[in-house]
């Protein structure tokens, strides 16, 4: 294994970005990142630029009027990079889906790596998530 694809798996640095959610996912996943739950202990950290982030943690339904905004952030973080859904809004839309400006779910939007299902998924479930996406990494 490579020292750059090590130092990936050790210490993931993840941007948080929330399309226009309920906040009970943003909460669910500022939760898993408190001392309670502790995912930093798998090396996570969340940044605040894009130009520094591995995984970008998407909330809430994807609309049309944040499309280039999410678009805009994903060009901007470098290769190799991940995408984790968290949500059922943002998987599949929610109880938006149907609505005339919601996207069926980030996946017709950009590439998805993994899938946390629930509305809000709890802060185990969102560890379990990126655990998943670091082993299907590992394999890779």
């Amino acid at each position: 294994m490579n020292l750059v694809k090590w130092a990936r798996l050790k210490s993931p640095w993840l941007l948080h970005f929330n399309t226009g959610a309920c906040n009970a996912c943003d909460i669910e996943v500022l939760a898993a990142l408190t001392p309670r739950y502790d995912l930093e202990r798998f090396g996570a950290l969340l940044k605040a630029s894009p130009r520094h982030a591995d995984v970008l943690v998407v909330t809430g339904p994807v609309t049309r009027q944040v499309k280039d905004r999410l678009l805009r952030v994903y060009n901007q973080m470098p290769d190799p990079k991940f995408v984790v859904a968290v949500g059922t809004c943002c998987i599949s839309g929610g109880v938006f889906n149907g609505c005339y400006n919601v996207y069926p779910g980030l996946d017709s939007i950009i590439p998805v790596d993994a899938y946390i299902f629930g509305c809000p998924p709890k802060p185990e479930a969102i560890i379990n998530g990126v655990v998943a996406l670091l082993k299907k990494l590992e394999a890779s």
